[in-house]
């Protein structure tokens, strides 16, 4: 396979987010056949709800899980950490069965150990975790936990272990649905990715560097939302620019009135809402904003109204490829921010892992 360019400045993380194949297949493989997974699928019970907290890009990928989750029949739903902590009269219900699924690459983000001790001990909630460390607080705080250790960075903002581990809750939701199709579709996904990175990354860092722009939008419906969301971040983490995400059609009301020639709209297509997503993208087009369309296929019309396209072409259901549709954000964000002079490997005023001091009671 062809190797990205790599510059000094951001050199970790576009390593990282090129390696994703290879870490989704080491990933796969290794929870597959792992006591841990085996585990977690006890845990599974008739008329539970998942309930997936995270923070930051944990929480966008918790959507994207939940997403997942719900599609194969397991009722799920998403909630930051620090909501579940300060509100949790809102989430937890009295007479209804939970299962909580704490996300934290590290492992150590304050909120999410807090949110695990807290569901463990005062709710006596038997918690699973997912991280990309191992030995960390968060093990200690929770019953159970999937360990992804392939999967960790260097880099400050997540890029592969968003990916990772998004995977490895649909392969675990795979598994307890009994959808077998699906899990086989998630081993598969790799393979079908890794040629997409031979040549599209070059065209699309020519794209950025042909164009700058004031403001970003990310447009998303359904499944594909919580990536929207992650494509946001990554754009606002790696280049300090302004970014916001919106449902596709949501945008329309109102928040249109950003469209124009210094705003880049871009729009996640999945075949559900890709009619209506397709006109909305002429819409935005016709009223002078930049657009970018990235979906599995793109026809004509849309051809015609985006500035750049990227097409996945892959075999596999919309719910299966949502980890392909999050790299072209976590690359444009690289790419901006190098343009910028900037260093995504180390973005202004951020760390690796949010930690927080000890709480005072009063």
């Amino acid at each position: 396979m062809k190797s990205v360019e790599i510059t000094e400045k951001g050199q970790h993380t576009l390593h990282e987010i090129v390696s994703q194949p290879r870490c989704w297949n080491a990933c796969l493989t290794n929870l597959a056949v792992s006591d841990e997974l085996r585990a977690a699928t006890r845990l599974a019970r008739s008329g539970a709800e998942w309930i997936f907290v995270g923070c930051g890009t944990s929480y966008y990928l918790a959507q994207a899980a939940a997403a997942s989750f719900n599609y194969l029949g397991l009722p799920a739903y998403a909630v930051p950490a620090s909501e579940l902590l300060m509100y949790p009269a809102l989430t937890l219900h009295a007479g209804r069965d939970y299962i909580p699924v704490v996300i934290s690459r590290s492992g150590r983000t304050s909120e999410a150990v807090r949110v695990a001790q807290m569901l463990e001990k005062e709710h006596n909630l038997r918690a699973l975790a997912i991280t990309c460390a191992d030995g960390q607080p968060l093990e200690a705080a929770c019953s159970l936990t999937l360990k992804l250790l392939d999967a960790d960075e260097q880099s400050t903002v997540m890029t592969r272990s968003f990916t990772s581990m998004l995977l490895g809750l649909q392969y675990l939701a795979a598994i307890v649905s009994g959808n077998d199709r699906f899990r086989r579709a998630l081993l598969d996904l790799s393979k079908q990715v890794a040629p997409l990175l031979e040549d599209i990354p070059r065209s699309l860092r020519v794209f950025v560097e042909s164009r700058s722009f004031s403001d970003f939008v990310f447009l998303a419906q359904g499944p594909l939302f919580g990536i929207a969301s992650e494509c946001m971040l990554k754009v606002t983490e790696s280049s300090s620019s302004y970014a916001q995400v919106f449902h596709s059609l949501e945008f329309r009301h109102g928040p249109k009135s950003i469209a124009g020639p210094d705003t880049l709209i871009t729009f996640l297509m999945s075949e559900t809402s890709y009619d209506a997503e397709v006109e909305l993208l002429e819409e935005m087009k016709a009223l002078g904003a930049a657009t970018m369309a990235i979906a599995n296929c793109i026809d004509s019309r849309a051809q015609r109204a985006a500035d750049f396209t990227i097409e996945l072409g892959l075999q596999s259901s919309e719910y299966v490829r949502l980890a392909a549709f999050v790299i072209w954000g976590q690359l444009y964000g690289v790419y901006y921010g190098i343009k910028k002079g900037l260093n995504p490997d180390s973005p202004k005023n951020l760390t690796r892992v949010v930690e927080l001091g000890p709480t005072v009671s009063t």
